[in-house]
Protein backbone atom coordinates (compact mmCIF):
# COMPACT_ATOMS: atom_id res chain seq x y z
CA UNK A 1 0.00 0.00 0.00
CA UNK A 2 1.52 3.37 -1.05
CA UNK A 3 0.33 6.96 0.62
CA UNK A 4 1.25 10.23 -0.98
CA UNK A 5 0.97 13.41 0.80
CA UNK A 6 1.65 16.68 -0.39
CA UNK A 7 3.24 19.83 1.48
CA UNK A 8 3.86 23.54 -0.34
CA UNK A 9 6.85 25.77 0.02
CA UNK A 10 8.07 29.19 -1.50
CA UNK A 11 11.70 29.47 -2.15
CA UNK A 12 13.60 31.29 -4.85
CA UNK A 13 16.97 30.33 -6.69
CA UNK A 14 19.39 31.42 -9.10
CA UNK A 15 20.68 29.03 -11.44
CA UNK A 16 24.47 29.95 -12.40
CA UNK A 17 27.43 28.05 -12.44
CA UNK A 18 30.63 29.24 -11.63
CA UNK A 19 32.53 26.53 -14.41
CA UNK A 20 30.86 28.76 -16.97
CA UNK A 21 30.73 32.25 -18.19
CA UNK A 22 28.13 34.61 -18.57
CA UNK A 23 27.27 34.05 -21.47
CA UNK A 24 27.15 30.65 -20.85
CA UNK A 25 25.22 30.98 -17.86
CA UNK A 26 22.65 32.66 -20.07
CA UNK A 27 22.25 30.74 -22.54
CA UNK A 28 21.63 27.39 -20.53
CA UNK A 29 19.66 28.41 -18.00
CA UNK A 30 17.48 31.84 -19.50
CA UNK A 31 15.78 33.91 -17.20
CA UNK A 32 16.44 31.09 -14.50
CA UNK A 33 19.71 32.96 -14.28
CA UNK A 34 19.06 36.50 -13.31
CA UNK A 35 20.98 37.78 -11.30
CA UNK A 36 18.26 39.07 -8.89
CA UNK A 37 17.24 35.55 -8.77
CA UNK A 38 13.76 34.67 -9.18
CA UNK A 39 10.90 32.58 -7.07
CA UNK A 40 8.30 29.41 -6.94
CA UNK A 41 6.16 28.09 -5.25
CA UNK A 42 7.17 24.39 -5.24
CA UNK A 43 4.58 21.37 -4.64
CA UNK A 44 6.29 18.58 -3.14
CA UNK A 45 5.12 14.92 -2.79
CA UNK A 46 6.22 12.56 -0.30
CA UNK A 47 5.10 8.52 -0.93
CA UNK A 48 5.76 5.84 1.40
CA UNK A 49 4.92 2.50 1.11
CA UNK A 50 4.28 -0.44 3.37
CA UNK A 51 1.92 -2.94 4.66
CA UNK A 52 -1.17 -1.52 7.01
CA UNK A 53 -0.54 -1.66 10.37
CA UNK A 54 -3.47 -3.15 12.86
CA UNK A 55 -5.07 0.74 12.47
CA UNK A 56 -5.77 -0.19 9.21
CA UNK A 57 -3.24 2.59 7.92
CA UNK A 58 0.22 2.32 5.67
CA UNK A 59 1.38 5.72 8.35
CA UNK A 60 0.82 7.90 10.73
CA UNK A 61 -0.19 10.85 8.96
CA UNK A 62 0.45 13.51 11.66
CA UNK A 63 4.13 11.53 12.36
CA UNK A 64 4.46 11.87 8.53
CA UNK A 65 3.76 15.90 8.06
CA UNK A 66 5.64 16.26 11.90
CA UNK A 67 8.83 15.19 9.88
CA UNK A 68 8.66 16.39 6.60
CA UNK A 69 7.64 19.95 8.15
CA UNK A 70 10.34 19.48 10.99
CA UNK A 71 13.52 18.09 8.17
CA UNK A 72 12.59 19.72 4.74
CA UNK A 73 9.81 22.22 4.98
CA UNK A 74 10.76 24.65 7.96
CA UNK A 75 14.57 24.35 6.16
CA UNK A 76 13.23 25.29 2.36
CA UNK A 77 10.39 27.87 2.89
CA UNK A 78 11.05 31.38 2.28
CA UNK A 79 14.56 30.81 2.05
CA UNK A 80 17.06 31.54 -1.15
CA UNK A 81 18.06 28.01 -1.98
CA UNK A 82 21.74 29.50 -3.25
CA UNK A 83 22.62 31.15 -0.01
CA UNK A 84 20.15 30.11 2.94
CA UNK A 85 20.16 26.36 2.45
CA UNK A 86 23.82 24.11 3.42
CA UNK A 87 21.97 21.19 1.59
CA UNK A 88 22.62 23.14 -1.92
CA UNK A 89 26.11 24.95 -1.13
CA UNK A 90 27.98 22.89 -3.38
CA UNK A 91 25.36 22.01 -6.07
CA UNK A 92 23.58 24.41 -8.58
CA UNK A 93 20.27 24.70 -6.69
CA UNK A 94 17.80 23.44 -10.05
CA UNK A 95 15.17 21.25 -8.93
CA UNK A 96 16.66 18.19 -9.94
CA UNK A 97 19.03 18.91 -7.48
CA UNK A 98 16.71 20.12 -4.70
CA UNK A 99 14.97 16.84 -5.36
CA UNK A 100 18.11 14.84 -4.58
CA UNK A 101 18.50 17.04 -1.26
CA UNK A 102 15.00 16.40 -0.17
CA UNK A 103 15.61 12.44 -0.48
CA UNK A 104 18.95 12.78 1.59
CA UNK A 105 17.84 15.01 3.93
CA UNK A 106 14.66 12.36 4.45
CA UNK A 107 16.53 9.45 4.66
CA UNK A 108 18.99 10.85 7.28
CA UNK A 109 16.38 11.54 9.45
CA UNK A 110 13.50 8.68 8.56
CA UNK A 111 11.76 7.31 11.83
CA UNK A 112 8.70 5.91 10.39
CA UNK A 113 8.05 2.03 10.19
CA UNK A 114 6.63 2.41 5.94
CA UNK A 115 9.58 3.05 3.38
CA UNK A 116 10.41 6.37 2.25
CA UNK A 117 9.50 4.84 -1.76
CA UNK A 118 8.96 8.51 -4.10
CA UNK A 119 9.63 12.11 -3.80
CA UNK A 120 7.96 14.48 -6.29
CA UNK A 121 8.41 18.15 -7.04
CA UNK A 122 6.70 20.75 -9.09
CA UNK A 123 8.50 23.60 -9.93
CA UNK A 124 5.92 24.96 -12.04
CA UNK A 125 3.06 23.25 -14.28
CA UNK A 126 5.24 22.38 -16.81
CA UNK A 127 8.41 21.36 -14.82
CA UNK A 128 8.07 17.82 -12.31
CA UNK A 129 10.34 16.31 -11.16
CA UNK A 130 10.14 12.78 -9.28
CA UNK A 131 13.08 10.31 -7.89
CA UNK A 132 13.11 7.05 -6.42
CA UNK A 133 13.56 7.46 -3.11
CA UNK A 134 13.77 3.91 -1.42
CA UNK A 135 15.97 3.28 1.51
Amino acid sequence: MRLTRRYRFSASHRLDTPVLTVEENRCLYGKCNNPYGHGHDYVLDVTVEGPLDTSGRVADRSALDALVARQVIDRLDHKNLNADVPDLASAVPTTENLASAIRQILVKSWTLPARLKRIRISETDRNIFELEADR
